[in-house]
C-alpha cells in the first residue's frame, strides 16, 4: 500500500496559501479515487483509504508533519519506498515539478519534522511556488495566496503532477523524471 502525503495547513486561511499546495494535490487525488475517510484521533490528520492507497492532509500544522505521517504509518506498517510527500518548494520557479528520494529539507519545517520522525529515505514530489526577493519574507509569502497569473495555470500544474504522482507505483523513479519533470509553468501552458 501506497501512503501519499500532501504538506499544509489546516484552516480556512491557509487554503489557498503557496505553503498549501501538498494539501490541493491530495483533495484532488481524493476526488479522483472516491477515496473513504478514515481519520481517527490518532493520525493527527485527515485521512482517506482506498484498496492500496492512503492519502493524508496532516493537521498538526506544518512544523509538526511528522507526528502525522509516523503515527500513519506505523498503523498501516508503510514501508518507507511507499512514502509520497508531496510539498511547496522555495528553491524551484512556479510550475517546476521535480520527483527525488531522500536529501535535504532545504529549511522547509514540514520535511525537517518528517525527516526526524521516519528518516528521509522517502519519494518527495517538489513543487515550484517560487521565491521571495528578499529571504526575510519567506514567511509571508509562503503563506501568501498564488498571483491572479499563477493561479490560471495553477489545475493544470496540479493535473500534471498527478498524472506523474500516480505512475509511481508502477514505473520507475527514473522514468518518472524523464517524462514528468517541469523546469517551469512555461513547459505545460
Amino acid at each position: 500500500m501506497q501512503l501519499f502525503i500532501g504538506l499544509g495547513n489546516p484552516g480556512i486561511e491557509y487554503e489557498g496559501t503557496r505553503h498549501n499546495i501538498g494539501f490541493r494535490v491530495i483533495d484532488k487525488l481524493i476526488k479522483n479515487s472516491n477515496a473513504r475517510d478514515v481519520s481517527k484521533a490518532s493520525f493527527y490528520g485527515k485521512l482517506y483509504k482506498t484498496h492500496n492507497a492512503l492519502f493524508l492532509q496532516p493537521t498538526t500544522y506544518m512544523n509538526l508533519s511528522g507526528k502525522s505521517v509516523i503515527a500513519v504509518k506505523n498503523f498501516f506498517k508503510i514501508d518507507i519506498k511507499d512514502i509520497i510527500v508531496i510539498h511547496d518548494d522555495l528553491d524551484l520557479p512556479f510550475g517546476a515539478l521535480r520527483f527525488k528520494i531522500g536529501g535535504g529539507h532545504g529549511g522547509h519545517n514540514g520535511l525537517k519534522s518528517i525527516d526526524s520522525a521516519i528518516s528521509k529515505e522517502y519519494i518527495r514530489v517538489r513543487m515550484g511556488i517560487g521565491k521571495p526577493e528578499h529571504k526575510s519574507q519567506v514567511s509571508s509569502f509562503v503563506l501568501s495566496n498564488f498571483s491572479d497569473d499563477e493561479n490560471s495555470f495553477i489545475d493544470k500544474y496540479i493535473n500534471h503532477s498527478i498524472d506523474g504522482i500516480t505512475k509511481i507505483k508502477d514505473d520507475p523513479l527514473e522514468i518518472i523524471k524523464s517524462k514528468y519533470t517541469l523546469k517551469s509553468i512555461d513547459s505545460i501552458k
